[in-house]
């Protein structure tokens, strides 16, 4: 073979390879999408839920790692509560003094009733002496006196008992809010998902709000894609649509449009082209049932790049290629 000859076997080579890679294309690419629906890439999210503490202080325990499936109300974490319980110790022995302070104040009251019953009959008598003339004027103005002091120390007696019993409340108030932030210092899982991360260790020293875990609520998970202007103006909340991800192409995943934005916005450049980045486009978020989530719990995953394809139009027939499919759970 000469040297002409070679020359031109690299160009026809190149060709037959771009023809090839062309024709692939050609079978491989998607389906055009019928009158009535649009497409949008995006990925999979999920909504992440932070566990944190409550109060500062250390950390004891830490009972979920990464990965880690957690029901709602499951114990993830529990903070050392030394201080509070000796404190919730003080606040019960001040509701006991604030108990024996308002029943002495109760026995004064009952005193005071009787002194008070005792002035009174005296000065009845000496009113009625008075008239006959066996006691004197000032006599019956000293058991008048008598009988107004002893109403008075009365009075004074049963303020003293209102007094304890506010105490009383004031120290069981006390109780209630310790005992409230020992059980907040055990740290539970709100909703049911994965431990995404665990931000903290025992015997760490956290402040108020300091974060132990993060979790992934897998019940609430979506996909969120921007549509144009003019797409997105005739799509309703609650139309149907449909994900593919693309470490699975073969599966197509049932989902709701649950949310439409109120105002466009630009495209974010991770989205669309440079051209249609030019544009204005609205967020909108495909959820996928909570029910169907449950059933593949453990394939969950957020992340995940993919596309989602939403029904414009309600009568429109959902094409072959994206009538749903699932795994087998």
């Amino acid at each position: 073979m000469n040297t002409k000859s070679k020359k031109w076997i690299v160009p026809i080579l190149l060709a037959l390879v771009a023809a090839g890679g062309g024709l692939a294309w050609w079978k491989l690419r998607p389906a055009p999408l019928p009158p009535g629906f649009a497409m949008s890439n995006g990925r999979i999210e999920a909504t992440q839920i932070d566990v944190a503490t409550k109060l500062a202080g250390r950390i004891q325990d830490v009972l979920a790692s990464e990965g880690d499936f957690v029901e709602a109300g499951q114990t993830v974490a529990r903070m050392d509560t030394t201080v509070l319980e000796a404190e919730l110790r003080q606040a019960q022995a001040q509701v006991e003094q604030a108990r024996n302070g308002t029943a002495t104040a109760q026995a004064v009251v009952d005193q005071r009733e009787s002194e008070l019953t005792y002035a009174q009959n005296t000065l009845k008598r000496s009113e009625e002496l008075v008239e006959k003339g066996f006691v004197s004027p000032q006599k019956l103005d000293a058991d008048r006196t008598g009988m107004l002091t002893a109403k008075a120390a009365l009075v004074a007696a049963r303020a003293q008992v209102v007094q304890g019993q506010s105490a009383i409340k004031a120290a069981q108030a006390s109780v209630e809010r310790i005992k409230a932030d020992i059980d907040d210092s055990v740290l539970k899982a709100p909703r049911a998902g994965r431990v995404q991360y665990r931000l903290a260790q025992p015997g760490e020293v956290l402040p108020a709000g300091g974060k132990v875990v993060s979790l992934l609520d897998l019940s609430d998970v979506y996909m969120t894609v921007f549509l144009p202007e003019t797409t997105a103006g005739g799509l309703a909340i609650g139309a149907q649509a449909r994900i593919v991800l693309d470490v699975a192409p073969q599966y197509v995943i049932p989902a709701k449009v649950s949310f439409v934005a109120a105002e466009a916005q630009f495209t974010p450049k991770t989205v669309e082209t440079t051209a249609e980045r030019q544009k204005l486009a609205f967020r909108v978020k495909a959820q996928i049932d909570p029910d169907l989530l449950r059933k593949y719990i453990t394939r969950v995953k957020a992340g995940l790049p993919g596309v989602a394809y939403v029904q414009i139009d309600r009568n429109a027939q959902w094409p072959p290629n994206l009538e749903v499919k699932l795994p087998a759970p």
